[in-house]
């Protein structure tokens, strides 16, 4: 991924998440989500892969200071019958306290889905629909998905604005 001067988020650019210091980007999070973030659902559904590096990214500032990550993991959606159906479980989207409401996050969550198109495999998450709604996520196909852990029903949401239609049922997990 090269590096990208957003004119929506002035004064951050984005760049490939290895290029940052990954203890920087624990750090950021803890500040977005607090050090408690760890026992959540979205944890659990992503436990024991690897972030992809092409569908991920971060945002430094002028001084090359981070004040952005996002990170999207390989998901899979397993039918009664065995069926599975790949996904990309995208965040967590985390922005420096700072530099909220500058464009930022939906500047790297652009850069993400842009990625996440390539593949063919549809994006999923979990966060609030008004924000995420522009995007092409809504919460319509994945009311009865079973996760390893509690969710709010209308944060879980998948983008499927391309007329895909998922399976109805099944469990959310990593994709090995």
């Amino acid at each position: 991924m090269e590096t990208v001067v957003n004119s929506e988020a002035p004064g951050a650019h984005l760049v490939p998440i290895g290029s940052v210091d990954p203890a920087a980007v624990e750090h950021l999070l803890d500040l977005a989500f607090g050090a408690d973030r760890h026992g959540r659902t979205a944890y659990r559904l992503r436990a024991g892969v690897a972030a992809e590096p092409q569908a991920s990214c971060a945002a430094l500032d002028a001084q090359g200071a981070l004040v952005g990550s996002l990170q999207s993991w390989p998901l899979a959606l397993t039918a009664a019958n065995g069926q599975v159906t790949p996904l990309w479980l995208v965040g967590p989207i985390a922005v420096h306290p700072d530099r909220r409401n500058e464009g930022i996050g939906r500047a790297m969550l652009r850069r993400a889905l842009d990625a996440i198109d390539e593949t063919g495999i549809i994006a999923v998450l979990i966060g609030d629909a008004p924000y995420y709604a522009p995007f092409g996520f809504a919460a319509a196909q994945t009311q009865r998905w079973a996760l390893p852990g509690p969710v709010d029903r209308a944060r879980l949401l998948a983008r499927t604005e391309r007329g895909i239609v998922l399976p109805a049922d099944g469990v959310l997990g990593p994709r090995r």
